[in-house]
């Protein structure tokens, strides 16, 4: 299946202008071929907190309008997204999208990042999420989730082949994103597609400007890159064959060989 990332720079509280962008990209992915394409964390908004009170009750049509892009481009949307709770309290939320624009599944994210106060924004998700989707069976996380193995330890066991995982990682934790994601595929022996935010945004007097290094990454079960981009905006397309999975776990039982009783 040939798989696009589509890194960009998302323009802070300003839906309207970065839903403008995603369609231009999915536009080119699907002229070059893609059947999927993934975006971001919070790609809609950003990180604008006051703002978004402002938008959730915009929130629920953004989204739809990426599911409208899915059908009208016959191409597969996951990404992060503003999300209003039952509660009436923003979410960070991971959408994946049928190329039909039905919602295959929806995952709110868990560990909110506290060195940037995000707890004190967002409602937590309470659950972890795989589904089964064209792609291969997915399992959910968003951006800090990935500093976390326990969560996708949870999802291979649950059958996931595939972990997909948007991001807005900044500079100077390029290290630690390269590491991590590599790590996650090779222990989890699965596909790992993770994308990222690049450009720079602010966030004012407490934190000051974040520069979002890009460097989106599909790396296989093997652990070998098969796609890292640069830091530039763009769509940056590979080739995924998911039969690998099971070869890869067939071939090295690692999965089966757990001592969970031990630890």
């Amino acid at each position: 299946m040939k798989l696009a990332l589509a890194q960009f720079k998302v323009e802070r509280g300003n839906p309207l202008a970065n839903l403008e962008m995603i369609r231009a990209l999915i536009a080119q992915a699907k002229k070059q071929g893609a059947q999927a394409i993934f975006l971001p964390e919070m790609c809609t908004t950003g990180f604008d907190w006051q703002r978004n009170l402002e938008l959730l009750g915009d929130a629920a049509a953004h989204s739809a309008q990426i599911g409208k892009m899915a059908q009208e481009f016959d191409i597969a949307i996951c990404g992060s997204f503003l999300e209003q709770t039952e509660s009436g309290r923003a979410a960070n939320t991971l959408y994946y999208f049928e190329r039909t624009g039905t919602v295959a599944t929806r995952y709110r994210k868990v560990h909110l990042f506290t060195l940037f106060g995000e707890e004190k924004h967002v409602q937590a998700g309470e659950g972890l999420v795989t589904a089964d989707t064209e792609l291969g069976r997915i399992g959910c996380s968003v951006c800090y989730d990935l500093r976390f193995p326990e969560l996708f330890r949870k999802c291979a066991l649950d059958g996931a082949e595939v972990q997909v995982l948007p991001a807005a990682f900044p500079h100077p934790r390029l290290v630690h994103w390269r590491t991590l994601v590599q790590a996650r595929a090779i222990e989890n022996q699965s596909y790992f597609i993770a994308t990222n935010q690049c450009g720079i945004e602010s966030h004012g007097s407490t934190v000051g400007e974040v520069h979002y290094f890009g460097h989106s990454m599909v790396v296989d079960p093997w652990g070998e890159i098969l796609l890292e981009a640069g830091e530039e905006e763009g769509v940056y397309l590979t080739d995924i064959d998911i039969s690998q999975v099971a070869k890869v776990r067939d071939h090295l039982t690692a999965l089966n060989d757990r001592k969970p009783e031990l630890y």
